[in-house]
């Protein structure tokens, strides 16, 4: 009679069950929000890839220390006709710059490149409040330098323009204001003037008023 002997290494293999199908309902619902960055209502007069440096004036010697490498715009808004330049980092899309264009500004090259310019703004938003900075921007080429100078300089003309009609406008308001304020003063005058005339009839009035009563009285 042949023994059988059991072979330790012999392999077992076993089954695991199968997972049920589980589905768990979220016990909060999120619902899409949409998120606006206000370019919504402007127009993009000029969409460029730059980079940004800012004049770093607290540290001495000055340096210009890199701010960004994006897409440089410069906006219009579609109301007022403000034009701004906004630039924002790649990727991370923060804001690297944010300032109006305003007609005192002066476009300079920047050591001598026919690529890159600096420019001053006494007031630039990109970390949410206002600074004065001193900025210099530098293109891929000559081209998009010489476009970027081309819009600058138009939107400093067209906000000349908002500047003197806004003057203008103000100038307009005071005059009718004054002119309300002379008119109202003239019509207090002739109420005053006629006050002080139905003042001075009143003795008249009164001496009448006497007379017909004592010739009522005599009558009587």
């Amino acid at each position: 009679m042949a023994n059988t002997e059991e072979n330790p290494e012999t392999e077992t293999t076993t089954t695991e069950p199968d997972s049920p199908d589980v589905h768990f309902e979220p016990i909060v619902k999120l619902s899409l929000v949409e998120t606006k960055t206000l370019e919504e209502n402007e127009d993009i007069l000029l969409q460029l890839r730059a980079r940004l440096f800012r004049l770093d004036s607290e540290s001495d010697p000055k340096e210009w220390k890199e701010r960004g490498v994006g897409e440089c715009r410069i906006l219009k808004h579609k109301e007022t006709g403000y034009i701004r330049i906004l630039m924002r980092r790649d990727k991370t899309l923060k804001i690297c710059a944010n300032h109006y264009i305003k007609p005192d500004m002066e476009l300079k090259p920047n050591c001598g490149s026919d690529r890159a310019w600096l420019w001053s703004t006494s007031a630039d938003f990109a970390d949410e409040e206002s600074k004065e900075e001193v900025l210099a921007i530098k293109f891929g080429n000559a081209d998009n330098a010489q476009k970027f100078k081309s819009v600058f300089e138009e939107s400093k003309k067209a906000m000349k323009n908002i500047r003197e009609e806004k003057s203008t406008e103000a100038k307009n308001e005071t005059k009718a204001t004054n002119g309300e304020k002379e008119e109202s003063s003239k019509d207090q005058e002739t109420t005053e003037n006629s006050q002080e005339g139905d003042s001075d009839d009143r003795p008249e009035a009164d001496q009448l008023s006497g007379q017909l009563k004592e010739l009522s009285v005599k009558e009587g």
